[in-house]
């Protein structure tokens, strides 16, 4: 079995390490103490001293960040948030019934409260952001990153 990577790949993988290693070189800072100056197309790391926990890409990192940790965030806006609260409530599984369903659950007392809570401890988190416009790099440096650092709230299924 030919377990070489084929040439057109390589360079993709030759770049993962390096961007991976300025990622974790950066001071983290928080979305509260978030620079003047920041990459808008971006990899992004929340983390919480030395767990890491989620990572993402954006095209608009101050947007994203906002999008979040604001109050006023929805289910589907504060994905990262929605994880928490679940695990916080003990809400694990995703349903497709109206019962259990996303709205529903954003509009339960309960859930209602973890979830906001949780958009306040992402607001707290450590974060650190490492520049990328090639949409294609972005994708594969989101994956490497979770992987390599084993983000216990990345998701790659799909819906």
């Amino acid at each position: 079995m030919d377990t070489a990577i084929h040439e057109s790949f390589r360079p993709y993988v030759e770049y993962l390490r390096p961007a991976f290693e300025r990622l974790m070189a950066m001071r983290p800072v928080t979305i509260e103490t978030l620079p003047r100056s920041v990459p808008s197309e971006c990899i992004y790391l929340f983390s919480e001293g030395d767990s890491h926990l989620y990572v993402g890409r954006t095209r608009r990192l101050r947007n994203r960040l906002r999008q979040h940790s604001i109050p006023a965030a929805q289910h589907n806006q504060a994905v990262f948030a929605f994880r928490l609260a679940r695990e916080q409530t003990g809400r694990l599984e995703a349903a497709y019934n109206k019962s259990d369903s996303r709205p529903t659950l954003q509009a339960d007392p309960v859930f209602a409260a973890a979830f906001a809570a949780a958009k306040v401890r992402i607001r707290k988190m450590d974060l650190r952001f490492v520049e990328e416009c090639v949409p294609l790099k972005q994708a594969l440096l989101e994956i490497y990153v979770s992987v390599v650092l084993g983000t216990p709230y990345n998701d790659f299924n799909t819906h």
